[in-house]
């Protein structure tokens, strides 16, 4: 039986939901579990947030035009809640533009290619286990609410 798909929020453009889905499937040939739209502990939003086998902690922000990465400039907060930091654009996207503390990717619908590994910082080990609990919370809830979308939600599993 499959599983219904989660609705999709409304702000993603086409675009940046395409290159969510093949950076997606990218994240997974890496042995990276990706959970889209998750609100990080500092407030901030991250478009993909990944756990890998050993615990590493990865965020992908998804730019999907020149435009919105020149009015975009929040990634610096993205690094005091993971290991690596990539930014994932499509394959028209100026490559000269996106910043070299990160990691690149390129990606359309079908798949992605890292074209720069992202260098590592690692996190603290309170940090860690706060998004690692969040990434299981979320996970699991969301899972449940696909499972069960008439269900009773009984609190907010971002919170």
């Amino acid at each position: 039986m499959a599983l219904p798909v989660l609705p999709v929020d409304g702000r993603q453009s086409a675009a940046a939901l395409a290159i969510q889905r093949g950076t997606g499937r990218l994240l997974r040939q890496y042995g990276v579990a990706p959970i889209p739209e998750v609100t990080l502990p500092n407030g901030r939003r991250a478009d993909l947030l990944a756990i890998g086998r050993k615990g590493e902690i990865w965020i992908v922000e998804i730019k999907s035009s020149v435009a919105d990465f020149q009015v975009d400039r929040k990634w610096p907060d993205y690094l005091a809640c993971c290991d690596r930091l990539f930014f994932a654009v499509g394959p028209d996207f100026p490559l000269d533009l996106l910043p070299q503390e990160a990691g690149w990717i390129v990606a359309d619908a079908y798949g992605g290619t890292m074209l720069r590994e992202a260098p590592e910082q690692r996190l603290a080990a309170p940090m860690r286990k706060a998004m690692t609990l969040l990434i299981a919370r979320l996970a699991a809830g969301r899972l449940h609410q696909a499972m069960d979308p008439d269900g009773a939600l009984g609190f907010d599993f971002e919170a």
